[in-house]
Parts: structure tokens; sequence; C-alpha cells
């Protein structure tokens, strides 16, 4: 979900539990930047799995952001749900903004399509 050429885990060895850091790179306007979240929530159960994380003082935004797989038993549909709620952190965000909210609308497409392409190459493998 995060394997998007332009943006990209810089530590993806992290374990998705509380209290780990999320180290994100992101491509924009020809500069890598680099913001850090922490993990508050880990999810993981038969039919659900995914993880929240809070922002740090090291993002670009203050907020919280939601990945999550669902699995439906009865009809075996799996869904993809990225929830955000944030808002900017600095002054430099603050005069972007409309450009910083392009970039996460952005990153929420690709990232949904990034995930399709998955499911696709997996079901396709398993025929």
């Amino acid at each position: 979900m995060f394997d998007l050429g332009w943006v990209r885990v810089a530590n993806p060895e992290t374990r998705i539990a509380p209290g780990q850091v999320v180290a994100v790179e992101a491509h924009t306007l020809g500069l890598w930047t680099l913001n850090l979240s922490r993990i508050t929530q880990a999810i993981d159960t038969p039919a659900a799995f995914g993880f929240v994380y809070s922002t740090t003082q090291s993002h670009v935004e203050q907020g919280d952001e939601r990945f999550l797989l669902e699995l439906d038993s009865a009809t075996g549909d799996v869904w993809y749900e990225l929830e955000a709620v944030s808002r900017p952190r600095d002054a430099f965000a603050r005069i972007g903004f409309p450009l910083t909210r392009s970039f996460q609308h952005r990153f929420a497409r690709d990232s949904h399509g990034r995930m399709l392409e998955e499911v696709i190459a997996r079901q396709t493998h398993l025929s």
C-alpha cells in the first residue's frame, strides 16, 4: 500500500505494533521528504488486519491515518480502507495547503490502485 514509486516506507522491517515508528519517504516537487508516525493501534483478527498511526513532530501534517483490510467471510469479499484525519502542522504546510491536500488525495488513489494490483496479481498466480 506504500510501495508507490513516489512514496515508500524507509524502514520496512518495522513491526506493526503499538509504539513502533513508521518512516515514510515521499518524492514531491523534486525533493524526497521523510515523515515519521507512531503506530497507536494494531488490528489483527481473522476478519481484519491493519493499523492506525499518529503523526509525530517530524511529520509535515498533524493527525491520524488508518489502514485496514477486512474480509467478509460470508461472501469472500475483501475491502481496503484508508482513512485520514489531518491538518497542516507548520506554516509551510499551511501556505501550500492546496498542494499538500492534492498529494494526500494522490496517495489515497495510488494506494488503493496498488492494493488492487496486488490482488489481481495474486488471483492470477493462484489460477
